[in-house]
């Protein structure tokens, strides 16, 4: 009598892991000027790999959270609300939270610590480190106008 249900050998899964990647390199963004840096022949110039990790953490800590359709929940910082938070100790616990959210989401970082805030009237200026699992830390910092 023929088997109702078919029978086969399971394909054995083979384990991938996003940490075995390197750093992929991308293209040179200039954030003073808001664009793309380009060479003498108008063509786009290249970032290796910790550049471009780089780049992608300070423009995670510049892009406020849900204010872009065209990004997911988990992009972004949400620096209005923790501007909102009013005694200064309250904001800058609130600054490093969705700062190392943000750049942790990255299955590359490895951590992000050492913060330090100054105060000048109402903006905040924010250093930390940022440690990429293949690179030496990094020291980042944004201004956050208040």
């Amino acid at each position: 009598m023929a088997n109702l249900f078919p029978v086969f050998d399971v394909p054995e899964v083979v384990e991938s892991s996003i940490e075995k990647q390197k750093y992929n390199p991308s293209v040179y963004f200039d954030f003073e000027k808001g664009d793309f840096v380009r060479d003498g022949a108008h063509r786009m110039v290249a970032a290796d790999g910790k550049t471009a990790y780089m780049q992608w953490c300070r423009k995670m800590v510049e892009t406020e959270r849900f204010t872009c359709l065209a990004y997911g929940t988990d992009i972004g910082t949400e620096m209005y609300d923790a501007l909102s938070k009013g005694e200064h100790s309250a904001v800058e616990s609130a600054v490093e939270r969705t700062i190392t959210e943000a750049l942790m989401v990255n299955p590359k970082t490895e951590y992000v610590r050492e913060f330090e805030f100054t105060w000048i009237n109402a903006d905040l200026l924010v250093s930390f480190v940022v440690k990429g699992k293949e690179f030496d830390e990094q020291k980042l910092r944004t201004i956050i106008n208040g």
